[in-house]
């Protein structure tokens, strides 16, 4: 990371303080010290420093073993600096290494994790090494030449770390092993994680992430940002957690700026950068879906959403007044749309975009009675609102009187507006009021936009600066919104854009400003199906894309992808209502929309069963068949709950090739079946989508309704694929009854 960021809140990049020769290097080489039985030692790191080397006519700066050049002696040669191990059930293992002073305590508080209940491991001596046995898992330290290896539960390495003895031989300076930096600029020490990477290895996970789905050869910055869209490699909701596909996960258990290097420098290593004076490391044994039900466990499981919530989202940039509003519930309903959440964004209060909290009094005069209107017309309401208050809000004197900003360094304040301090717990009183009167009032949902700008130099409420607390804003942001939401509603719901570890606790979160292209709709399934991979169960997207005007064409496309979501929300810059479009396009998105009305009973199952086993409702094939290459390769693809698989269409094209996982599939809307375990070239049908489903999968189907809250469960049908076969399936109602068909079991 550089001495100066160039932009406000651009990402840095962890990396570079390792390649800067003025810094001072110090390598992991062995344990000195370790007791056995409380799992805690001294490790001995020993100094480096960068040296130019010329050979034939060519530069190059490997690390070379140095002496000190500090007074007084008492700084030393070499570091020895505390490590610690610890057992989270039967698959996690927890490793913490300090790069200076003592490791906090492990019982300490998170904003990450929830409480952590230590096990223990069967521990052996063998062949020079310490093994301590899980019932997924080993870790093997061997102390003399110092090795640290994963393997799995039949002896299998997984991965091992990376130490400098390692790379004797090697002509070049990459990777960077295991080791600590001492910066020349402010004498901070940052961390360097280095793990073996095979051939033929993939990665998946790190947030919503818009690249590729295999993080292979990327690198990554765990920075949340504005991203301003959904085509490169900055993300609005960063999680530093991946999983393999040789069967481990790593979650880097800390919010300080972090940079994952997925081979980009060495093809054969992963490191991990982080900028703070420890790291802690929790280690998954097992598949993916193994994975990610241990890593939920540790970060927190979704709870359900309400069930109104998984009907459509009606939205645009923004309703402006109470008669827009007004007319766009009375036409949904007049067109037979099924529908059931209005969403008013930006333009509520009096000035477009200045969050006061108040209907604007000229514009929304009776908006009481608005919302009773739309309340009884089976719409609930969705509020627009953000963190940030500038110099013309009304709020903006009180909340920087009474302290409720984060402060600036030198006094006043970091930035040009009063940013909400979410850890200071008299702001999130202040602030909880505030939506508690709206709540009251009968607004249903607030959409906690924004969020990605906890000023990195700023101070905090906690005592901690921007450094460990950017990353941790819009996480203590949606915990407060989400909570009084459940307070006041009975069931927590908020609509959010920002996010961090264990954001997956405070459902439901979208991704952001999407372009309206074909590119723009293949990237926000790629982000979506990372954004699971990463412990989120529910997501969502701007359906036709936020930027500019959607041809209809694409529009009705990203329609078919929005109902195989877990939620579905038509929004952007400009008019989304289908009334807006061709006659024969409207009719055409009624029938979309119509689809996922009837499928609801499916998709609020598979929402309990995705949130009881950390699952995402979109997932990624890798995730159910992660020992299938392709499907850890196929990011156009995915699966919607347990027994559809979906694969949108990314061109104006009627058909495209599909890789299907092996067993049988049933065309959705045909009928007609298909083996797996190989590429097909398929065509839609009605929908603009394909659509297969699981051989012998019996899908609860409902009659048609034109809201979430007419839904009669007792009418509810199970469609057998094919007609022929015995199907099986489950039926997951709202008030906890559950109905197993067939040879179904719990």
């Amino acid at each position: 990371m550089g001495n100066t960021t160039a932009l406000l809140n651009a990402e840095p990049d962890c990396k570079e303080v390792f390649h800067d020769p003025a810094n001072t290097f110090f390598h992991l080489e062995e344990i000195s010290s370790f007791d056995p039985e409380n799992l805690t030692g001294k490790l001995l790191w020993k100094r480096y420093g960068l040296k130019t080397r010329m050979s034939f006519n060519q530069m190059s700066m490997p690390y070379e073993q140095t002496c000190r050049w500090e007074f007084p002696d008492e700084y030393g040669q070499d570091k020895e600096l505390d490590f610690d191990l610890s057992f989270v059930g039967d698959g996690v293992l927890r490793l913490r290494m300090s790069a200076k002073g003592a490791l906090p305590p492990r019982e300490a508080p998170s904003e990450m994790l929830c409480p952590v209940k230590e096990t223990k491991w069967n521990c052996i001596r063998q062949d020079g090494q310490l093994i301590y046995t899980g019932q997924r898992g080993r870790i093997c330290l061997k102390e003399n030449p110092l090795e640290i290896e994963l393997q799995d539960d039949g002896g299998q390495r997984l991965t091992k770390f990376v130490l400098v003895h390692n790379q004797q031989g090697l002509v070049n300076d990459r990777p960077v092993p295991t080791s600590v930096v001492r910066r020349a600029d402010d004498l901070r020490r940052m961390i360097s994680v280095c793990l073996t990477m095979e051939p033929g290895e993939h990665f998946a996970g790190c947030g919503e992430s818009f690249t590729s789905v295999d993080k292979r050869g990327q690198k990554l910055n765990m920075w949340a940002c504005d991203p301003k869209g959904v085509m490169g490699s900055e993300m609005y909701k960063p999680v530093p957690f991946y999983i393999s596909s040789r069967g481990y996960g790593l979650f880097l258990h800390h919010s300080a700026p972090s940079t994952f290097d997925f081979g980009t420098s060495y093809a054969g290593a992963v490191n991990l950068y982080l900028d703070a004076e420890w790291a802690d490391l929790f280690f998954f044994f097992g598949m993916p879906r193994q994975i990610l039900d241990d890593y939920t466990a540790l970060t927190g499981k979704s709870p359900v959403p309400p069930l109104w919530s998984f009907g459509l989202w009606m939205s645009r940039c923004s309703y402006k007044s109470q008669g827009e509003v007004m007319e766009v519930a009375d036409r949904m309903r007049e067109c037979r749309i099924p529908c059931d959440v209005i969403h008013i964004d930006t333009g509520w209060f009096e000035t477009n975009w200045r969050c006061d909290f108040r209907f604007s009094p000229s514009r929304f005069p009776q908006a009481r009675h608005m919302l009773e209107r739309l309340k009884k017309m089976h719409f609930h309401v969705s509020l627009w609102m953000m963190p940030y208050f500038n110099p013309n809000n009304s709020l903006y004197s009180y909340i920087t009187e009474k302290g409720y900003s984060v402060q600036g360094m030198d006094g006043g304040l970091p930035t040009e507006d009063a940013v909400l301090d979410f850890s200071n717990p008299d702001a999130v009183l202040w602030f909880q009021g505030i939506l508690k009167e709206l709540l009251e009032m009968g607004v249903s949902v607030m959409k906690t936009d924004f969020g990605e700008a906890g000023p990195l130099r700023g101070l905090y409420a906690s005592g901690r600066t921007g450094r460990t607390e950017h990353n941790l804003y819009p996480l203590r942001y949606q915990k407060a919104v989400f909570e009084i939401s459940r307070k006041i509603c009975g069931k927590g719901l908020i609509w959010a854009r920002a996010g961090w570890a264990g954001g997956q606790r405070y459902p439901l979160h979208w991704g952001g400003d999407s372009e309206s292209t074909n590119g723009g709709l293949a990237a926000s399934i790629r982000g979506g199906i990372s954004l699971g991979a990463s412990g989120y169960t529910y997501w969502s997207h701007d359906i036709g894309g936020f930027c500019k005007t959607c041809p209809e064409e694409l529009y009705l496309r990203w329609l078919a992808f929005g109902i195989f979501s877990s939620h579905t929300r038509c929004h952007g810059q400009t008019p989304k209502e289908p009334w807006t479009m061709s006659p024969e396009g409207m009719d055409q998105f009624r029938r979309i929309v119509e689809t996922r009305y009837q499928l609801l009973p499916y998709i609020y199952t598979q929402a309990v069963l995705a949130s009881r086993r950390g699952l995402p409702v979109l997932r990624g094939l890798f995730i159910d068949y992660p020992e299938d290459p392709v499907c850890w390769m196929t990011e156009d693809a995915y699966l919607f709950g347990d027994d559809l698989l979906v694969a949108p269409l990314l061109s104006e094209e009627t058909g495209r090739h599909v890789y299907l996982p092996e067993g049988r599939w049933v065309d959705y809307q045909t009928g007609q079946i298909y083996e797996g375990g190989r590429m097909r070239k398929l065509s839609a049908s009605w929908l603009p989508i394909i659509v297969l489903v699981r051989y012998g999968a019996a899908i609860p189907h409902a009659p048609l309704v034109q809201s979430a809250e007419e839904l009669d469960w007792s009418k509810v049908k199970f469609r057998h694929y094919p007609d022929s076969a015995p199907g099986k399936g489950v039926l997951c109602m709202p008030d906890g009854r559950e109905q197993y068909y067939g040879e179904a079991q719990k």
